[in-house]
């Protein structure tokens, strides 16, 4: 097993962004695929990791760009500045992140056909925004992401879900999971929630702690939470990619 990895240069609009590319060329022919939807600072080395990890389970992995090349914040302020617009332009984001997929399928070690999508935190919701789009991709893992939508009515999607959320998460209310789990029912979804005990908000990234004390926001990382919720987004894409 050889993974490789390339940086990808791709356009939405007047913005150059730049996504990092992850495959294990001992692997041959198409494979399925997995977009990655970075946090609220932008595609860092966390998503990068994730893409070669996707790599070493025989996927390929796609970290996307949804801020524009080299762009990062360098704290609460600057990455909420960076999400606010699409924050407040959900069509903006659903097309930023469409684009970064259709980039993904364009690719010649992708099947086309079988493309899957995650993020964090802000890309959990961007993740979740996709399904509610209407995208054909197979299915989606919001990783301690937000639930908020501005979806009206009933959403039209064969897309499945699987939400890995932090039950100690302050920034997940229990009226939101009640709306989202409704929304997902109404909708008929075929969606999983799971809920992992003691898990704070970005319980997946090691360096959430001490980032959380640093800017005193409540981030925590949970090694089990990290580890039950990888496993369990590895059995949903043995499901989905079968």
């Amino acid at each position: 097993m050889a993974i490789q990895t390339r940086l990808i240069e791709y356009r939405h609009g007047d913005d150059v962004l730049e996504g990092f590319f992850a495959w294990d060329d001992a692997v041959t022919g198409p494979r399925p695929a997995v977009a990655i939807a970075h946090a609220w600072g932008g595609r860092s080395e966390f998503e990068d990791q994730k893409a070669v990890k996707l790599a070493e389970l025989g996927y390929v992995g796609f970290a996307m760009d949804m801020y524009g090349k080299g762009v990062l914040g360098n704290g609460p302020e600057e990455n909420t500045a960076l999400m606010t617009p699409f924050m407040q332009d959900r069509a903006l984001l659903q097309a930023r992140i469409a684009r970064g997929v259709d980039v993904l399928r364009q690719q010649p070690e992708v099947d086309d056909r079988s493309v899957a999508a995650m993020g964090f935190c802000f890309g959990g919701l961007c993740v979740l925004d996709l399904a509610r789009s209407g995208s054909d991709v197979l299915g989606v893992v919001s990783f301690h992401g937000s639930l908020k939508t501005q979806h009206q009515g009933n959403i039209t999607s064969k897309t499945k879900v699987l939400v890995c959320n932090g039950a100690d998460d302050p920034f997940v209310t229990a009226e939101q999971i009640s709306s989202f789990k409704t929304e997902m029912q109404s909708s008929k979804i075929d969606y999983k929630f799971k809920n992992y005990a003691g898990a704070k908000h970005a319980f997946t990234n090691p360096a959430a702690t001490e980032l959380g004390k640093k800017f005193n926001i409540p981030l925590a990382y949970n090694e089990n939470a990290d580890k039950q919720s990888w496993n369990d987004m590895k059995a949903f894409f043995d499901s989905l990619f079968d």
